[in-house]
């Protein structure tokens, strides 16, 4: 059975051309997405910022409660369609949205690097991305074979099309299913599906197209061992990530155990972080995004 290896992990996001941490504290982060700066609320970010001055091209205001809400205040004008940026190959458009991100998550870039090294030396591998977003994880895996990319929101994946486009990628072997991941899970698990590996980034709260509610605490069990349903012993892994919620990735761990209980590899767990850029002599603080857990089976 799959083991849970007992250290915790941190797997860092050290920035790349089209992102970087510029500098954090007091509540707010200041990120450069491109050309453009912003600064974001964070929570977490409990320290005092480095840097005397923040200039940016906006601000995220949240909202009075912790379940989300805020506005955009725009100190300059930005392109209405958005910006291209690039993450290796992979080309999407970045722009503000009304939840605060920019159409994508940077903190994620360790976890695209890690699923393609599970996947190496394989070129007709069958993944699948469930909460796929605007599909950079899925673009991503789209190098190793076919890849299945789920989304409640029919926006989500026109864009995460329109990236594929912008890629050069839409000739790839990339399904594309507007529908209720935890629905579409349980139906291919009735239909006996397998996969090499499944990537899982589920919110906090979401609605499905059909007015279906999830939420996390309720939900993410039940879909997980409806993943482990779906793979087997010559699968490759599955990598589960969570933001913003009162929860340990040891207790995502202790869930991928109970549910791969059936298969052999290794289970990780810990920490999503934004390495800042360096502040003179300082060391880089790491600011962190999210908790994980990730099973790996070399075969």
């Amino acid at each position: 059975m799959a083991q849970i290896a007992s250290a915790p992990l941190v797997m860092e996001c050290q920035g790349w051309d089209g992102y970087r941490l510029i500098d954090s504290g007091a509540g707010r982060k200041l990120e450069a997405f491109g050309p453009h700066a912003f600064i974001r609320p964070e929570p977490q970010a409990l320290w005092q910022p480095r840097l005397a001055d923040w200039h940016a091209a906006g601000e995220f205001v949240p909202g009075s409660d912790e379940d989300g809400g805020g506005r955009w205040d725009f100190a300059e004008a930005l392109p209405e369609e958005g910006w291209e940026l690039g993450w290796n190959e992979v080309r999407f458009t970045a722009q503000p949205t009304p939840f605060r991100h920019l159409q994508f998550f940077p903190d994620m870039a360790p976890v695209w690097e890690w699923m393609r090294a599970q996947l190496s030396g394989m070129d007709e591998a069958e993944t699948l991305n469930l909460f796929g977003y605007t599909g950079l994880g899925t673009l991503a895996l789209s190098r190793h074979g076919r890849v299945t990319h789920v989304d409640a929101s029919k926006k989500s994946v026109a864009q995460a099309r329109d990236n594929a486009a912008l890629s050069g990628m839409e000739d790839r072997p990339i399904r594309w299913l507007v529908d209720d991941a935890a629905k579409f899970a349980a139906r291919e698990v009735r239909r006996e599906r397998r996969y090499d590996g499944i990537i899982l980034d589920p919110p906090k709260f979401g609605r499905g197209p059909k007015n279906e509610t999830w939420r996390l605490e309720e939900g993410l069990a039940p879909l997980v061992h409806d993943c482990a349903k779906l793979l087997d012993a010559d699968s490759r892994f599955l990598f589960l990530t969570v933001y913003a919620v009162r929860m340990s990735s040891i207790a995502l761990a202790g869930l991928m155990e109970e549910a791969l209980a059936h298969l052999p590899g290794t289970i990780e767990h810990g920490d999503l972080a934004v390495l800042e850029e360096p502040a003179g002599d300082a060391p880089r603080r790491r600011l962190p995004t999210a908790i994980f857990a990730r099973w790996s089976n070399p075969g």
